[in-house]
């Protein structure tokens, strides 16, 4: 893959043969986030799981402590009084079955998370095959099917994110912005490796965080020492 002179220029400030610090990581990260826009700073953690087996499975949910930075649209699959609730929380989008044809014929998929109560499940399995391949299906685990609906979307709106494995065994997880302090994304971050590492799998042998790395949407990776994770 051919890069540009601007990220060449920047990936100097990294050391690839480094395993960085925590602190010192998100600090060059941020002086690697030189875009013309608010960067994502993201981590991806590489584990030692084996995803293909159910009880090597990592998946959860955290509230990060100061958010995302990004204004997440919700979607709340309710009826009645549980629709009204949604509303009330301040839920974007709230609907049951007239949504189905919107989505599956229309292409509609202005949100960014979807909440359902366990009641609606039925309806939204129908969506299974266009939200499924695009994250975006209802989990108990992730907290997303709930009678909570209140709960669930104040978490969504105060920086609540998902984590799971990809095919690879790889979680990839937005931290902050780059306009966020080093303070603000080392909570976030130490947040994020609290919940990821309370999930290891009890059935794991051997290494459960193989490498770790921040980086921002358009700039180069840096390596952080998993062992000052543990």
């Amino acid at each position: 893959m051919k890069r540009g002179k601007k990220y060449l220029e920047v990936a100097k400030n990294v050391d690839r043969t480094t395993l960085y610090d925590p602190a010192e990581a998100i600090s060059v990260v941020k002086k690697v986030a030189v875009a013309k826009f608010d960067e994502t700073i993201e981590a991806h953690i590489r584990t030692g799981c084996d995803g293909r087996h159910a009880d090597q499975q990592v998946r959860g949910a955290v509230v990060l402590p100061h958010g995302t930075g990004k204004k997440v649209r919700v979607l709340v699959f309710a009826k009645d009084a549980k629709a009204a609730e949604a509303e009330a929380a301040g839920a974007d989008f709230v609907g049951a079955e007239e949504l189905i044809p919107k989505i599956q014929n229309e292409g509609w998929l202005d949100f960014d998370v979807v909440v359902a109560t366990p009641d609606m499940m039925g309806v939204v399995g129908r969506l299974g095959r266009v939200l499924g391949p695009k994250g975006l299906m209802p989990n108990p685990k992730s907290g997303t099917v709930t009678m909570d609906v209140t709960k669930a979307i104040n978490d969504i709106k105060a920086g609540k994110v998902e984590y799971r494995l990809d095919r690879a065994n790889i979680i990839h997880v937005p931290i902050g912005k780059a306009s966020f302090t080093e303070e603000q994304l080392s909570d976030n971050f130490q947040t994020l490796i609290d919940a990821i590492n309370k999930a290891k799998p009890s059935s794991l042998k051997g290494t459960y965080l193989k490498s770790v790395a921040i980086a921002p949407t358009m700039g180069p990776g840096v390596k952080v020492n998993p062992l000052k994770l543990v």
